[in-house]
């Protein structure tokens, strides 16, 4: 069943892009206690399966129901286009005890028996000190499964914002809608987003507009909702995720090394989403200088194009790019 946005006049002015670190950790969390949601992420899992062995993760996980509410406060939307985990993290450990006993009664009530646990009691009777064991549990989640992978994964998350920024820009919102998952439906004549997610809901953005949050660890799903006082958000899967995991030199053509050199020959077919230099160098393991001498070599030979987003300078692939790093595309 679907989950209705209607847009005021105002609302489309007031859509924004937001990357969340700790939506991120919960998402990730999630996965461990999911295999449908594991296909793309089995190297990270293979990584990570020690520390995660070292955490309990129940209590965050009785809060994660297959069908149903799960509490907006522990991963409220973010502030502004890129807060820190600090920062997300203070925010919950500020919540309004009265607010999170409303999430964690209609959370444990979406799984059958969740509230007559021992964990599930002891969540109810004490709120406060609930939601504080739970921030300290996601920041134990945070360090231990995504913090040494997030130079990664912040890039590839910025990556899917600067594209979807342009498509805003170049077709406007209808066409952005329609594009960023099949789940989305755009109706022009009354200016509602359809999401097609668990449960009917309507809700009137009313001059709050709209976050838009791609996300690692969601897919396949799309994620809508957070109820007031949170700001209207949804979360969709994030382009590319497909070659995360996998290392640049894995998906580099043999004679197109010989041809560049590895690293050059690396630095573009690295380049599936418009990056920059220092988002680059994480994701190939060298020094920020080395890549930026690779990316401007290959820019003045044709195969890449640059442009300015906000403070920093994305890279994307020229079709005689795309040609060269995938010789056997049409």
């Amino acid at each position: 069943m679907p989950y209705h946005l209607h847009f005021g006049e105002a609302d489309p002015l007031r859509i924004r892009f937001a990357v969340s670190p700790l939506w991120e950790t919960h998402s990730a969390v999630r996965v461990l206690a999911r295999p449908q949601k594991q296909g793309y992420h089995l190297p990270w899992m293979r990584r990570i399966a020690g520390a995660a062995r070292e955490l309990d993760l129940g209590p965050l996980q009785l809060l994660m129901p297959l069908s149903g509410h799960s509490p907006d406060f522990l991963y409220p939307p973010p502030l502004g286009p890129a807060a820190s985990f600090e920062e997300e993290i203070a925010a919950v450990r500020e919540t309004d005890p009265a607010l999170a006993l409303d999430d964690f009664e209609r959370a444990l009530a979406d799984t059958p028996g969740a509230a007559s646990t021992a964990e599930g009691r002891r969540m109810l009777a004490d709120p406060a000190g609930a939601l504080l064991r739970l921030a300290d549990l996601l920041r134990a989640a945070w360090e231990a499964l995504v913090a040494p992978d997030w130079p990664r994964l912040r890039a590839l998350l910025e990556a899917d914002v600067a594209y979807h920024s342009r498509r805003l820009a170049e077709g406007g919102l209808e066409r952005l809608l329609g594009e960023l998952h099949p789940a989305f439906a755009w109706d022009a004549t009354t200016a509602t987003l359809t999401v097609a997610y668990r449960g009917e809901h309507i809700r009137p953005l009313a001059g709050q507009g709209l976050v838009l949050m791609p996300s690692v660890f969601t897919w396949p799903d799309v994620v809508s909702g957070f109820d007031p006082p949170w700001q209207p958000t949804v979360v969709y899967p994030a382009r590319g995720i497909g070659g995360l995991w996998s290392e640049a030199g894995d998906r580099t053509p043999e004679a197109l090394s010989r041809l560049l050199g590895p690293v050059r020959a690396d630095v573009l077919c690295a380049l599936d989403e418009p990056m920059g230099t220092t988002a680059l160098a994480h994701r190939l393991g060298r020094a920020p200088s080395s890549v930026s001498a690779h990316l401007t070599v290959l820019r003045d030979a044709g195969l890449l194009a640059s442009r300015r987003y906000g403070h920093q300078v994305l890279y994307e692939r020229t079709p005689l790019g795309i040609a060269v790093s995938q010789p056997g595309a049409p």
